[in-house]
């Protein structure tokens, strides 16, 4: 088996596991508060990153030393932020809706990073991030009598995610991406847990598989997607991460009853659509520029 298949193979495992990790975040979402869901989530997550930062050269030092302490602990509020909206996204949107809009985050990322990183983007990609959000309107259906502001939750999880990713993308300049996922595990541990108690709820029997289900997923699919990035280029990974969608929409229609609207699945098409010319554009202008 060649390193490039390998590298699929990874990166299909950790979308099949991310992708049952979203179903029993929902099942638990509808039972218990997020932030506790999301604070049993990050202790399992800080232990799992501890654990890979103590394995690597360096060792927990050198994961801890950064030139952006700031910025590092930034992106840890930031992907605690987006994992609590994403979890009451899926009890009061929906799992397929939601991930159907939040498909979007790429196109988001395009557009953040012309103020944020100082990037051009040119008339292509310009373009296809128009499109998108056309995709994204047509699986909200705003001018459809049935619109509520839940609809809303998802795409504020994409935009906190995009604004995530790149915090990742300045943090990357400078520090490893050790460091960097030590600091997005332990800085969003420690500030969900000055919260989450709060929301403590005591946990039905049958309910602790369930919750250690998901810490053991999230754990599993971390490390298989840092396997993914580690021996493919993250151009050939993101395209994968789209079969999230197909798998979450089975999921939310067997397992949750969702309905399946035609606008949504035309919306999803778009977006993807527009988010895959994206990511091979990028991909495309980094291949001229080292050239």
């Amino acid at each position: 088996m060649t390193s490039k298949t390998r590298g699929y193979l990874f990166a299909f495992l950790a979308i099949c596991i991310f992708a049952g990790q979203d179903a029993i975040t929902k099942y638990l979402g509808d039972r218990y508060p997020p932030l506790f869901i999301t604070m049993i989530r990050f202790w399992a997550f800080a232990v799992f990153v501890f654990c890979f930062a103590a394995s690597s050269p360096g060792g927990v030092r050198g994961a801890v030393t950064t030139r952006r302490p700031w910025l590092q602990i930034v992106r840890g509020l930031l992907l605690v932020a987006e994992i609590v909206v994403i979890v009451y996204s899926y009890v009061h949107a929906g799992l397929a809706m939601s991930q159907s809009i939040f498909q979007a985050t790429p196109l988001i990322i395009t557009v953040l990073s012309i103020p944020l990183l100082g990037e051009t983007v040119g008339w292509r990609r310009g373009a296809a991030v128009l499109v998108g959000l056309v995709g994204v309107l047509v699986i909200i259906n705003p001018v459809d009598i049935h619109f509520d502001m839940s609809l809303l939750l998802p795409l504020g999880a994409s935009v906190l995610f995009a604004l995530y990713s790149i915090a990742t993308r300045a943090v990357s300049r400078e520090d490893s991406a050790v460091t960097s996922l030590f600091y997005a595990g332990v800085a969003g541990a420690v500030a969900i847990s000055l919260i989450g108690p709060f929301h403590w709820t005591e946990v039905q029997g049958a309910d602790w598989f369930a919750l250690a289900a998901l810490c053991v997923c999230g754990t599993l699919s971390h490390y298989f997607l840092i396997r993914a990035y580690g021996l493919l280029p993250a151009a050939e990974v993101q395209p994968v991460t789209y079969f999230q969608l197909v798998l979450n929409v089975i999921l939310a229609v067997s397992l949750f009853g969702e309905i399946i609207t035609p606008n949504m699945v035309v919306g999803a098409v778009i977006v993807v659509g527009a988010g895959l010319f994206t990511i091979w554009r990028e991909h495309q202008l980094a291949k001229r520029n080292r050239a």
